[in-house]
């Protein structure tokens, strides 16, 4: 299989995680991580469900890793990753030592592998993660869209529905 197709079949694994997310009513962002071509961790976004603004998809699939490796070193690992990895997530790559990281999709608001800023190659580190972007771009980015346009219709609907009640939470 070639790096491109295999790119491909993890990522779409990550995208079953995002959907996990999407199920829960989370931002949809799914992560796996491959060592050895076998997904050895997966994760998805549960910051409200959990209550816990640690829960990122990342943090999720970095912790079953290491567990099933046994090690915190996850030197020859590769993660994919359906949105750009905010700065807290880029710290854990880099701190685990991820090898590689695959992105679906960049995140202008808070990416921190190159979209905002570049966390994972800085030079004084003592360690930089190899970057690869927009696999399955299209399909990730448009999870992401139509998950935010559908919470924006709802907060709208649910604004409607409190003025209609004579409510006004504006005072």
């Amino acid at each position: 299989m070639t790096s491109c197709s295999m790119d491909e079949k993890y990522m779409k694994e990550a995208i079953r995680q995002a959907k996990k997310a999407a199920a829960l009513d989370e931002v949809p962002i799914g992560c796996v991580i491959v060592h050895d071509d076998t997904i050895i961790g997966r994760g998805y976004n549960r910051r409200n469900t959990d209550a816990n603004t640690l829960a990122h998809a990342e943090l999720s699939a970095i912790r079953k890793a290491s567990k099933k490796l046994g090690d915190w070193r996850l030197e020859e690992c590769t993660m994919y990753v359906t949105l750009e990895p905010c700065q807290m997530c880029a710290g854990a790559l880099v701190q685990s030592r991820i090898k590689t990281v695959v992105i679906g999709a960049k995140n202008p608001k808070a990416g921190c592998a190159g979209s905002v800023m570049n966390l994972l190659q800085i030079p004084a580190f003592n360690h930089q993660v190899e970057i690869r972007y927009g696999v399955c771009e299209e399909e990730c980015s448009q999870m992401l869209s139509t998950f935010f346009a559908d919470l924006r219709k709802r907060k709208k609907d649910a604004g409607l529905r409190k003025r209609k009640r004579g409510i006004d939470y504006n005072v």
